[in-house]
């Protein structure tokens, strides 16, 4: 559930536009790799503001990552609900791809890589994105184990290695982006992904 904020005195400044501000410094940075000063700075508020309206470094940080899964995160994933599995999901790493390597935001998927490799006093922090992920991965399975049932893959395709393939690349797209592939290396990737998921639906 998202933090609501603190009652008080009106914030001073549009709490939305400052959030989106920060999600994309730590998607840039990361999270051990933004400081307070970093934050404040990019969403053009005081220190004080920051601690008012989300409590904290990690409170921010887990509404920025809120904010990225329903702005990105879950874009075109309710599309899988329709027919074809194969097909929606094929669909699905294609977009992925396309959007991983837009100017227009920082490169990659900021729930792929968000938190990785935190320090101790950090473990909550990393369990936030972790949670997140694997919520993708138990959505995948969901589809996929439909997808068996009604006959689409065959019996013997296992749902719970194809939907960790499915995130394992996304996250090695977003690794690729942020070292600088093209859209269409990434394209080509997701492309050799789709490939095995139709291995699967001919098996």
């Amino acid at each position: 559930m998202k933090n609501a904020r603190p009652r008080g005195r009106p914030l001073s400044f549009n709490r939305d536009i400052a959030l989106q501000k920060a999600a994309e410094r730590f998607w840039s940075h990361g999270y051990e790799g933004t400081s307070i000063t970093d934050l404040t700075s990019a969403m053009g508020i005081t220190p004080q503001s920051l601690y008012t309206a989300f409590r904290s470094k990690a409170g921010l940080y887990q509404e920025a990552l809120d904010w990225y899964a329903d702005t990105f995160g879950n874009t075109g994933l309710e599309a899988l609900e329709g027919p074809g599995a194969v097909k929606t999901l094929s669909a699905w790493l294609l977009s992925q791809a396309r959007a991983f390597a837009s100017s227009s935001y920082p490169k990659g998927c900021m729930i792929s890589v968000a938190a990785l490799g935190c320090a101790t006093e950090n473990s909550t922090v990393a369990r936030m994105a972790s949670q997140k992920r694997e919520a993708t991965i138990a959505l995948l399975q969901r589809r996929l184990t439909r997808a068996i049932s009604e006959g689409e893959l065959d019996k013997s395709a296992d749902p719970d290695a194809l939907a960790r393939f499915i995130g394992a690349i996304l996250q090695g797209m977003t690794v690729q982006a942020r070292d600088g592939a093209s859209e269409a290396q990434l394209v080509a990737i997701a492309k050799l992904a789709t490939d095995s998921l139709h291995q699967a639906l001919r098996a």
